[in-house]
């Protein structure tokens, strides 16, 4: 039938499998070293993050500890870890569909 793609050869889709499970891999160990950086409350605090999605790090500068305003506190940790994690999570995206472009694969599944 015209139209129709030619034959499917098996063994050519698992090596082509194999590949992508491989660079998957190593693409994952490479993102758990990676590490991005957030601030807030205009650096009071810095939160660091890996591609992984934990939080490695966060640091507080020490004149931003009020204990009459804990709250204010709490909440800049709060919007620094979440920045970070946030970042981590896009350099992720953006290394995936790296990754499938490189492969020749389509999109990222649910982009």
């Amino acid at each position: 039938m015209p139209g129709l793609p030619g034959p499917f050869n098996m063994a050519k889709a698992m090596k082509s499998l194999q590949k992508f499970q491989q660079s998957l891999e190593s693409l994952q160990q490479e993102l758990a070293e990676r590490t991005v950086e957030a601030s807030a409350g205009g650096g009071a605090v810095t939160a660091v993050a890996d591609g992984s999605g934990r939080l490695r790090a966060l640091r507080i500068d020490p004149t931003a500890v009020d204990p009459s305003d804990l709250e204010m506190l709490q909440d800049v940790i709060v919007a620094a870890a979440n920045e970070a994690l946030r970042q981590a999570k896009v350099m992720v995206e953006r290394e995936m569909a790296r990754l499938y472009e490189e492969l020749g694969l389509p999109g990222l599944p649910g982009a």
